[in-house]
C-alpha cells in the first residue's frame, strides 16, 4: 500500500528556512510527475513544485522561483522541498503528491492529475 508522509513543516519568522521531505511508502512508480501543494485557509490548493522524475526536470509557482527547490533522494525514496526567504504569503498547509503521469505542459499543477497524496504539514511564516 502506497503512503507518502511529510515532515520538517514549523513556525518561522518571514526571511527563515525550511526543509520540507515526503517519505514514499512502496511506491515504484517510474517516469512520472510528483509535487508539493499548498492549501491556505479559504484558498483553493495549488501546486508549488514538481519534478519529473523521468529526467529530473523542475517546475516552479511564479510565487516561489528563486526561493524554493524541490528534489528527489531516490536512496532514501524522498521527495524535498527546500524553502528559502519565506514569506507571510507562505503560510499554508503543504501536501506532497506522487504519480502524474506527466509535469509537462501545465499538468503539475493540476491537483487531479495525482493519484497519491500525503496528509499534509504546517508551514507557518510570521512577519
Amino acid at each position: 500500500q502506497v503512503q507518502l508522509l511529510e515532515s520538517g513543516g514549523d513556525s518561522v519568522q518571514a526571511g527563515g528556512s525550511l526543509r520540507l521531505s515526503c517519505m514514499l511508502s512502496a511506491y515504484t512508480g517510474r517516469r512520472k510527475c510528483m509535487a508539493w501543494f499548498r492549501q491556505a485557509p479559504g484558498k483553493e490548493r495549488e501546486g508549488v513544485a514538481a519534478i519529473y522524475t523521468g529526467g529530473g526536470s523542475t517546475y516552479y509557482a511564479d510565487s516561489v522561483k528563486g526561493r524554493f527547490t524541490i528534489s528527489q533522494d531516490n536512496a532514501k525514496n524522498t521527495l524535498d522541498l527546500q524553502m528559502n526567504s519565506l514569506k507571510p504569503e507562505d503560510t499554508a498547509m503543504y501536501y506532497c503528491a506522487a504519480d502524474a503521469q506527466r509535469c509537462s505542459g501545465g499538468y503539475w499543477a493540476r491537483s487531479w492529475e495525482y493519484n497519491y497524496w500525503g496528509q499534509g504539514t504546517q508551514v507557518t511564516v510570521s512577519s
